[in-house]
């Protein structure tokens, strides 16, 4: 194989998640992917006297300064941007921003959906959105935002990367994969649902052109090309906006029957399917259709992944303790088995806090004892993850028609050998894991692909496997023991 070098193109991938930022460079050549981190930051939510928001301004800060230190590292072919889905900012008609975006784990979202689901029921909601129920879909959030002044002002709706991408270059749209998270999307067409919009009582002007992945979404403006240092003219490209479907075009996967998990903050565990599946059975198991890179949908459930470890460190970290995630692990995995489960999306999990006390009620509430150690609450979050990646993707391939054959584990969650390897215990197929950096891989070859640089699909996932570090992990053990811990949880979570 050839090693990169420094003629080879860089493109610099921006990419948000819920607790930081990244700005990562990556060198691309027909035979060799680098990546390297050329600057992080912190993405600290702020609680104002109105409700949880982001601090977008910080953030954007931030991206300017890790394209800064991109520009440093050579001449950059092109920007590209990801982050989380569904939370959006309100431009007026002067396109100024209305207030910092709110957080989608806000209270406010509690009871929106009603305001909906009064109006668009969920049966017709599904059908054409094809999107899991989730409290926090931006269709729900817009009902609990109509009631302000802000609401009257506005005349634009852009989702957060879309945002971001507009103060870079002074061009609005949106990005379709984002775009599809909405609930105002629709799943057949790949197009905004004019139908829906109307019947909600929304401004269809509201909402901006769509882009798909690989579009060119304008250059930097000459004030960011003079605080960057990049040139002026450099592209913007419009990569795969929802990390999910970055991480999931980067999924290095040469067989059929595969299935995902982009596993961080949260798990994202399906399939990838050529058609939506828009049945009552799919809308009853709140399974989501989101688009995927080529047109292709993400079949998948959110689960609410890693949150529940982050959540239980922060409060064990306020109480005067600084568990280390190694020894955390260590403890998990000499801790008793199968001593505790529960269902990670029980929404009691959703919001911050005490996530050990919420944990031990739960546990209470079901008739089983609660952990008395942090490894026995390790154990619990992370048996309970592979359990719920078991009962996600094996109604996934039912619901889909579809035979697994293996499980491409990505994303931060990749580097926990606990967790990958009671995945495939739990569901009894081999699992690969890794890359860890899947996300910011999409994003990067997304914007080579753009550039004539790679090709499709197919040879940018070939590049994938054969360049970055990957670990297997076959089934072991008793699988009657997952069977057991399985039916603690109910018929419905098997």
């Amino acid at each position: 194989m050839s090693a990169t070098s420094r003629h080879d193109p860089v493109f610099a991938a921006v990419d948000l998640g819920a607790t930081s930022g990244r700005v990562i460079t990556g060198r691309v050549s027909p035979d060799e992917l680098v990546l390297t981190e050329v600057h992080r930051f912190a993405n600290t939510p702020v609680r104002l006297p109105d409700g949880l928001r982001w601090d977008v301004l910080s953030l954007y800060q931030g991206m300017l300064d890790g394209l800064r230190a991109a520009a440093r590292s050579g001449p950059v072919t092109s920007v590209g941007i990801d982050t989380w889905a569904v939370d959006y900012g309100l431009l007026d008609s002067d396109g100024a921003l209305l207030g910092l975006p709110f957080h989608y784990r806000d209270g406010r979202n509690a009871s929106a959906s009603d305001a909906v689901l009064a109006v668009c029921g969920a049966q017709e909601l599904y059908a054409v959105s094809g999107l899991q129920h989730l409290p926090f879909n931006t269709v729900f959030q817009l009902a609990a935002h109509r009631s302000t002044a802000q609401w009257e002002a506005a005349r634009t709706l852009l989702l957060m990367p879309d945002l971001l991408v507009y103060w870079l270059t002074g061009t609005v749209g949106a990005e379709v994969t984002n775009a599809s998270t909405t609930g105002l999307f629709d799943a057949r067409t790949g197009t905004w649902s004019d139908a829906l919009i109307g019947r909600l009582g929304l401004e269809r002007s509201l909402f901006p052109p769509l882009r798909e992945p690989g579009d060119p979404a304008g250059t930097l403006l000459p004030h960011v090309s003079e605080f960057t240092g990049l040139p002026a003219g450099t592209p913007v490209t419009a990569v795969a906006s929802h990390d999910t479907a970055s991480a999931v075009a980067a999924v290095p996967a040469s067989e059929p029957g595969f299935a995902y998990v982009s596993c961080g903050t949260w798990s994202l565990a399906g399939l990838e399917l050529d058609a939506p599946v828009l049945s009552e059975e799919s809308r009853a198991a709140n399974f989501t259709n989101e688009r995927g890179v080529d047109g292709t949908v993400r079949y998948l459930r959110n689960i609410m992944g890693m949150w529940l470890l982050e959540e239980c460190r922060r409060t064990w970290e306020r109480e005067g303790g600084s568990p280390s995630l190694a020894g955390l692990l260590a403890d998990a995995a000499r801790a008793r088995p199968f001593a505790a489960v529960i269902d990670p999306d029980d929404p009691v999990f959703l919001a911050p806090g005490d996530m050990p006390s919420r944990i031990d009620a739960v546990l209470t509430g079901t008739g089983q004892t609660p952990p008395d150690g942090p490894g026995g609450y390790v154990r619990c979050v992370l048996e309970s993850l592979a359990l719920a990646h078991r009962r996600t993707l094996r109604r996934a391939a039912r619901l889909a028609g579809r035979e697994l054959s293996r499980i491409h584990l990505v994303g931060g969650g990749s580097r926990n050998e606990l967790l990958c390897q009671w995945t495939a215990d739990a569901t009894g197929l081999p699992v690969t894991a890794g890359p860890a950096e899947a996300t910011a891989l999409g994003n990067v070859l997304l914007q080579a692909r753009a550039h004539g640089l790679v090709g499709g699909t197919a040879d940018t996932r070939r590049l994938v496997a054969r360049t970055q570090e990957l670990r297997h992990y076959t089934p072991q053990g008793d699988p009657g023991a997952w069977d057991r811990a399985a039916d603690r949880l109910g018929p419905a979570r098997v």
